[in-house]
Parts: C-alpha cells; sequence; structure tokens
C-alpha cells in the first residue's frame, strides 16, 4: 500500500496547482514555500519520476538553464485525491497566523 504523501509534497503540488497551466522555476516554489532546497528539489525530482510534475528546461535569455515545473492532470487528481490546496497552505502563511494567535 502506498504511504501517504507528506505535507511538503502537497504543499508543492498544490503551489504548482494554484499556477496551473503556467510553470514554476524551483527558486520560486522554494521561496514561496519556505522549502530548503535540500527538500525541495528531490521532491520535484520524485513528483517528475511518477508523472504528477512535467520537467522542462529554461534556456531562454541571459541566465544559465533552468530547470521549470508544472502540474500534470494526473498530479491534480493526485492531490484531490490526498488534500485540498487550501489543506496546505504555504509555511509563510502558517507562520502569519500562528503570530495572530499569539499576539
Amino acid at each position: 500500500m502506498p504511504r501517504r504523501p507528506s505535507p511538503q509534497t502537497l504543499r508543492v503540488l498544490g503551489a504548482l496547482a494554484a499556477r496551473s497551466p503556467g510553470w514554476g522555476h524551483g527558486y520560486e516554489l522554494a521561496q514561496e514555500l519556505g522549502l530548503a532546497s535540500g527538500s525541495l528539489y528531490p521532491i520535484l525530482a520524485r513528483l517528475a519520476d511518477l508523472r504528477l510534475v512535467e520537467a522542462s528546461w529554461d534556456v531562454g535569455g541571459q541566465r544559465r538553464p533552468r530547470h521549470l515545473y508544472r502540474i500534470t492532470g494526473d498530479g491534480t487528481a493526485y492531490l484531490a485525491a490526498h488534500g485540498a490546496v487550501d489543506d496546505v497552505a504555504p509555511a509563510r502563511s502558517r507562520r502569519l497566523r500562528a503570530r495572530e494567535v499569539v499576539g
């Protein structure tokens, strides 16, 4: 039986679903979600291997090539089956709510 996806995985899928059908860079996702690259990129690689996320190279412009990511139809269905996007708030939002509760 497959294990339930981690909250971080659901947050990554949720952030990509919010951009759908657009693409997102890993750095943008890391900043938005408050995830370290050592956590984010293995999640993105795993999701791409499972075909829940599509990865492509951004070779335009004067920057060095970077990966772009977007959620697939299977990824959207997976997210719907394992947790609503609203249930998976970004880390920054949770920290702000925690501060409001504390004082």
